[in-house]
């Protein structure tokens, strides 16, 4: 191994003094090189600085520009939205508790009055805010209960909830809405897909019911007792669970 690397050698024979001048060629090259691409790098930066300037310009734009909607657009909106939706919520928790004027309470909470916004007016207005969203399942709600099928589902379809029991409860009645319009493989398919949506003890037993049901209508026992079943395992507690057994027993007949 050469030792002119260490600090203060001095080549002294005829090869030590020849492979200490390549090692010397060898670093100047290496550092020629990095200069040359230095040099290549900053030619490169100068001549297209005005295009790089121009992103960078562009980007702060956009986040300056999202960052002022969100604050100044955005969430006022959703503010203002929310405080509409108020009033007609109203309308639609009476009309839910009413046994003479259902109907006529909930049109008020759809179509509004006395210059207030309804569930209709807050979808249109306020499109993509949180209220809206939410409009649009009190609306399907509202027309699932004055058997309004197809404008339920409607409305159903467009509203979106990761809740457990909200999304379940929409994927649910756009179900009974199906079943109501002489669609039972359609409604079963959303009964499905409300007991997907998540697993409690609310609306997973309601909707493993109305499963167990729907299939038995449409002379699926075997698969009607699977539905009975869960419910009798994992959800005997419940309301349903109290009368799964003869559910369970009209499926067997059959299966």
């Amino acid at each position: 191994m050469a030792t002119y690397k260490k600090r203060g050698f001095k080549p002294k024979t005829k090869e030590e003094i020849q492979e200490f001048d390549e090692q010397e060629s060898t670093t100047a090259e290496v550092f020629s090189s990095l200069d040359e691409g230095a040099s290549k790098t900053e030619a490169w930066v100068s001549q297209n600085q005005n295009y790089i300037l121009g992103i960078i310009g562009v980007i702060a734009i956009g986040v300056l520009g999202y960052l002022a909607y969100n604050q100044f657009v955005q969430k006022p909106t959703e503010s203002n939205a929310a405080n509409e939706l108020y009033y007609p919520q109203q309308y639609f928790d009476q009309a839910l508790n009413s046994a003479t004027q259902k109907d006529s309470l909930f049109m008020l909470a759809l179509e509004g009055a006395e210059g207030k916004y309804g569930f209709l007016d807050i979808i249109e207005e306020y499109n993509g805010t949180k209220a809206a969203n939410m409009a649009n399942y009190s609306a399907g709600m509202a027309y699932l209960n004055m058997n309004k099928y197809q404008e339920a589902i409607d409305y159903l379809e467009d509203f979106s909830s990761d809740d457990d029991v909200l999304g379940a409860l929409a994927k649910g009645g756009i179900g009974d809405a199906f079943m109501q319009l002489g669609q039972p493989s359609d409604a079963l398919g959303y009964y499905d897909a409300a007991i997907a949506h998540s697993s409690n003890d609310y609306t997973t037993p309601k909707f493993l019911q109305k499963a167990g049901i729907t299939a038995m209508e449409m002379g699926d026992k075997s698969k009607a007792l699977s539905y009975f079943q869960r419910i009798k395992d994992e959800f005997s507690d419940s309301d349903e669970g109290r009368n799964v057994d003869a559910f369970i027993g009209m499926a067997k007949s059959g299966a």
